[in-house]
């Protein structure tokens, strides 16, 4: 049984190399509530993607790095594209999709919604999760 909050399989990624993206924000039509759904917000999400980029230092070439030009576009799609309820939702798609996509061992994110419609003075609502790239 796989269970994504078990740590007994889960790698150690404290020294691996890591690339940081912060504040990519788009306007999403995200929440629970149908205003939300039509009307929209801005949506910024924090990724940290765990990889190996000892082959790109050495040769200096974008080609054995992820590009985060191309990661940013990935999380614009998706905040920008269809409607979902939770921002857990949106947080699990991101995730699924860079991984998919790009040459990483694992990443870290979080989602923030600094306009949800909480009723007494807040600064940011986020969510924050961390995936593995699966074998296979």
């Amino acid at each position: 049984m796989h269970d994504h909050s078990s740590s007994a399989d889960t790698r150690d990624y404290s020294r691996a190399d890591r690339i940081t993206l912060t504040g990519v924000g788009s306007v999403g039509y995200h929440g629970v509530l149908d205003s939300e759904k039509q009307t929209g917000q801005p949506f910024f999400v924090d990724i940290t993607m765990f990889t190996d980029f000892t082959r790109a230092a050495a040769t200096d070439d974008v080609a054995h790095t992820v590009n985060y030009a191309e990661v940013a576009e990935v999380i614009r799609e998706i905040v920008t594209g269809e409607s979902m309820d939770l921002i857990e939702t949106l947080a699990e798609r991101i995730a699924t999709a860079v991984l998919e996509k790009f040459p990483l061992l694992a990443v870290e994110l979080t989602v923030h919604k600094p306009k949800a419609p909480i009723e007494v003075t807040f600064a940011d609502v986020s969510v924050t999760i961390f995936r593995e790239k699966h074998a296979g």
